[in-house]
């Protein structure tokens, strides 16, 4: 049995994932299995997995259809939300890591005594949201994937 807009989101997904992973690996030199589940880069997996899901409902059921209204509506949260709250939430953790690392250096300074509660402290992962030009990338790729998989 074949689910035509289930199989465009989840290659769309894992396409973006995979493209993620590479592009890291290119820039970084180095493979991080976290970016192929992790958020936040591009192109925006959230975004394409979103987008090919709307695009192959509208291919299915018609730009007319409630289905493609109820996906058009959440489609534009989830965007709204890796490009709002999602990437404010990764700027506020780079803040407090780089505050964090700077208070690490002024308690290791002898002439300075601060005393704090030495829980450990974990760093704030950063990549959560995304750039405009990143959703863009996942919004492409989703389309694309709508209009390369065969409808059924």
């Amino acid at each position: 049995m074949y689910n035509y807009v289930l199989m465009c989101t989840v290659v769309s997904w894992a396409a973006a994932q995979i493209i993620k992973t590479m592009l890291n690996l290119a820039q970084k030199k180095i493979f991080d299995v976290e970016r192929l589940f992790g958020a936040g880069g591009m192109p925006s997996s959230h975004t394409a997995f979103m987008v090919s899901g709307l695009t192959a409902v509208g291919r299915v059921k018609g730009v007319t259809s409630v289905e493609f209204a109820v996906m058009f509506a959440i489609s534009a949260i989830v965007v709204y939300d890796a490009l709002g709250v999602r990437y404010a939430a990764g700027q506020h953790a780079k803040a407090i890591n780089k505050l964090n690392k700077y208070i690490d250096q002024i308690r290791k300074a002898e002439y300075v005594k601060l005393t704090f509660d030495d829980q450990e402290k974990k760093e704030l992962k950063e990549m959560l949201g995304h750039t405009p030009l990143e959703v863009l990338g996942g919004a492409v790729l989703g389309f694309t994937a709508a209009f390369l998989l065969p409808v059924g």
